[in-house]
């Protein structure tokens, strides 16, 4: 029996614009809740500012950093997010604009099959907006004088187009109403989890790197707080693991990162309710993982990715003309906040003759202190100014003047930093096709989206930014990533989409998870489509509309288990194991009393295709591999007393290692494995080869892998493909062996303790490879080696070897 768990009524998963909104809210409407985030807490004064602290500060525990930012490499585009106790509020770039109305489409097709549904509309998140917007003090850039703005807002008029400030979660006056840089920033009256003091917008650029003034209005200072002020636990480097229902409860399996103390804490928790809000990545991770222990996910999962349109551009070296002569256009892209205005391009959808996919284009800034890299890119005119001012200098101090003032010739190095101050970066978002699809590749994850089907909506978008650098007397260069057909997203959406069925989505309209009552995903990934404008706003309405059903359904009753099978109960953290059968003979049970038995041993690895949903191993072969979803192991089979294996009937041996299968969360060690060699069947002509494997996965369920491979005397000479061919199932549990050693040990492809089922191979080369892997231990190796090949020999001749010789 295991030490009691921690219950509390809500476990929340992450701690953006999703997972904090709903912390917030069940708290404040009296729930014990727990939020789990991977990163640390980030006060104002903590963000990374010298060369030193941004090398460190990225996440990926496996190197020991545990900083704020993680970057994605997938197939078509690269995505960037944060860990961090706020999320993705830390380094966005504050803007608060609603999903426009015509864009919450219906039955929009999509390339290679499906559609594109928002079973929401603008109407259902309207009151919710208003509530998120009032928290986060949303308002729009007070200034009238910054350049970069006065910039961009020049070149869209003359390109036709309206301007609009969005609003932003910054904050710009004091408690008076006076605006202006460093003033202080009124309490709340929940106070701040930070307990540090906070100061108005400095516009120095820095909203994307961490505002380290406190003047966003990021999720820590807000929901966060009030979360806390309300009774929510907060936990930092708490990363979750696995997620499995237990009877009427959730139970949450996580680890607990100590930088610089020592490998992480493992622990468990459990709930009414689970709340998934570690975004479209991690969130869509977690229930891949978890596929195994959450059985009946819909196989929508991993679906409608998309990364929100997102498209970076660069306008360069704009220029302007002063008294006939053209000059570099002063914008100073470093002042102000990231981002302070925006256009919209309408859409076909709109209804007012716009043709294509719709998108938003901003302005955006950048720290000051990269103007520096910027300037000092262009080395080649810095070395040559700096090469004839030098020479300069020597000259006057050989000289009879003998000058020392050198301030001219310091300046004259240093340049006017034209192209710093006269270029400005774009950013580009709107409706791309959501068609990406999520998915595990050996445990880690990965995606499959490319531009190739939204080239015309980017081609329309980089005509747009073109317009205005030529408004600006600038030239626009993309990011050179396009140069590859790929992107930059710091939107990624989908994976986990909302639809108005269990086929369509994997949640419902209020984020529920279908068929798992008591388990929601909050974040980006229940996003069914691109938002279009910056979808921060839209995911923080859609789980304050989740709370809301959450806390007016509270309590709710979920359906219990079913057990692992007739026989034998699920077990659970809670449940003792039953008394284990032992494996082989006790030692010394054969041979001299008291001598040491001697054990052979060899390793095997089997590769093939495996799928959860199915039972029958043939069927589920098939359709695994059109599915591309495959199963291995690698698997040391001993014998541990040589003479017991061979005489005995069940020729038994003990099977250790591990088996990766992407449908069971990844690699997953063997708890405990049985193995037997050509025990009789059903069947007077055939042998089996029997495995059974107990492992548990990441959210902590247990299962059982059990498979046969099956000699039989069958018509033509097939001995390759009966001792190299598995048939497999997954069941649910750890089930003991079967009485009868004839038993295969899978169960009929319709009982629900089935979990999978699919087929493995032993290819030609790793079979060669397997044989000089075989060993023994103990006295007389040569001799217990000849009497094992003896038995495997001497099966397969009992066998076949009446039928080879009639075929000779």
């Amino acid at each position: 029996m295991v030490e009691s768990i921690e219950r509390v009524d809500a476990v929340v998963i992450g701690s953006g614009f999703g997972g904090s909104v709903v912390a917030h809210r069940l708290a404040e409407g009296g729930r014990s809740v727990v939020l789990m985030e991977r990163g640390r807490s980030y006060p104002p004064g903590a963000f990374a500012r010298t060369p030193t602290e941004f090398g460190e500060n990225f996440w990926s525990p496996g190197d020991e950093l545990y900083g704020l930012f993680e970057t994605w490499s997938f197939r078509g585009l690269e995505g960037v997010v944060s860990s961090g106790l706020g999320g993705g509020s830390l380094i966005y770039a504050n803007v608060l604009l609603r999903k426009d109305p015509e864009w919450f489409v219906h039955d929009s097709p999509l390339p290679g099959g499906g559609y594109e549904n928002w079973p929401i509309s603008r109407d259902d998140l309207e009151p919710h907006y208003d509530r998120v917007e009032a928290m986060l003090d949303a308002t729009p850039y007070p200034y009238r004088d910054t350049p970069k703005t006065e910039a961009f807002e020049m070149a869209a008029r003359a390109a036709g187009h309206d301007t609009l400030r969005p609003p932003l979660a910054v904050t710009f006056a004091d408690a008076d109403g006076a605006v202006g840089p460093f003033l202080p920033v009124a309490p709340k009256p929940y106070g701040n989890l930070h307990g540090r003091a906070r100061f108005t917008c400095s516009q120095c650029g820095e909203c994307d790197i961490g505002c380290n003034y406190g003047a966003k209005n990021s999720l820590d200072h807000t929901y966060l707080s009030a979360a806390a002020h309300h009774g929510a636990d907060l936990r930092t480097l708490h990363e979750v693991r696995g997620v499995r229902p237990v009877d009427d409860e959730w139970e949450v399996r996580y680890r607990v990162h100590r930088p610089g103390e020592g490998p992480p804490a493992e622990g468990a928790i459990r709930a009414q309710r689970v709340v998934l809000g570690a975004g479209t990545f991690g969130s869509t991770y977690l229930l891949l993982r978890n596929r195994a222990s959450l059985r009946g996910l819909s196989p929508a999962l991993g679906t409608r990715f998309c990364g929100n349109g997102d498209l970076i551009g660069f306008l360069m070296g704009a220029k302007e003309q002063i008294d006939k002569v053209a000059r570099a256009r002063r914008i100073a892209g470093s002042r102000g906040p990231v981002i302070t205005s925006a256009i919209r391009v309408g859409d076909r959808v709109d209804g007012d003759g716009s043709t294509g996919r719709g998108y938003y284009v901003q302005e955006a800034g950048y720290p000051g202190f990269l103007n520096w890299l910027l300037e000092t890119a262009q080395l080649r005119s810095v070395v040559s100014r700096s090469t004839r001012v030098a020479l300069t200098m020597i000259a006057k101090r050989l000289s009879l003047a003998g000058e020392s003032n050198i301030s001219a010739d310091l300046a004259h190095v240093l340049g006017r930093s034209s192209l710093s101050t006269s270029s400005l970066p774009v950013l580009g978002m709107g409706r791309d096709v959501p068609d990406g699809v999520m998915y595990l590749d050996r445990g880690r994850l990965a995606v499959d989206w490319t531009t190739a089907t939204s080239l015309e909506y980017f081609g329309a978008m980089r005509t747009t930014m073109s317009e205005f650098a030529r408004s600006l007397g600038a030239r626009f260069v993309d990011n050179p990533l396009w140069l590859a057909k790929r992107v930059i997203t710091v939107h990624p959406l989908g994976g986990a989409p909302m639809g108005r069925n269990e086929f369509e989505g994997v949640v419902d309209p209020w984020g529920e998870v279908w068929g798992h009552p008591g388990l929601s995903v909050v974040d980006g990934s229940a996003m069914p489509g691109p938002v279009g404008p910056n979808p921060s706003l839209t995911i923080a309405a859609f789980a304050d509309r989740a709370a809301d059903r959450m806390l007016e359904s509270w309590p709710r009753q979920r359906r219990r288990r079913r057990p692992a099978t007739g026989k034998e109960p699920h077990m659970d953290a809670t449940t003792p194991e039953p008394e284990e059968p032992p494996i082989g003979p006790a030692p010394g049970a054969s041979g001299a009393p008291g001598a040491s038995p001697t054990s052979v041993a060899f390793t095997e690895q089997m590769k093939g295709f495996f799928v959860l949903g199915e039972g029958d191993p043939r069927s589920a072969a098939a359709d695994a591999r059109v599915r591309d979803e495959r199963m291995m192991f690698e698997l040391t089979i001993t014998a541990p007393d040589i003479d017991a294996f061979v005489e005995g009937d069940s020729h038994e041996g003990v099977a250790t290692g591990y088996l990766e299968s992407d449908a069971l969360g990844g690699r997953q060690q063997v708890e405990r494995g049985w193995f037997n060699l050509f025990v009789g069947s059903a069947r007077d002509d055939e042998r089996l080869m029997k495995y059974r494997l107990w492992l548990t996965t990441d959210a902590g369920t247990p299962v059982t892998f059990v498979g046969f491979k099956e000699v039989r005397d069958d018509p033509g000479f097939d001995l390759w493909e009966d001792t190299t061919t598995l048939f497999v199932q997954v069941l649910d549990g750890h089930v003991p062996p079967p009485a009868e050693v004839s038993d295969t040990g899978l169960l009929d492809p319709t009982d629900p303790a089935v979990l999978g089922a699919g087929v493995l191979r032993i290819a030609p080369l790793d079979f060669a490879e397997q044989l000089t892997t075989f060993r023994t231990t103990g006295p007389g190796g040569a001799e217990a080696m000849a009497r094992f090949g003896s038995l495997f020999l001497g099966r397969l001749w009992s066998t076949y070897g009446r039928l080879a010789k009639e075929e000779a």
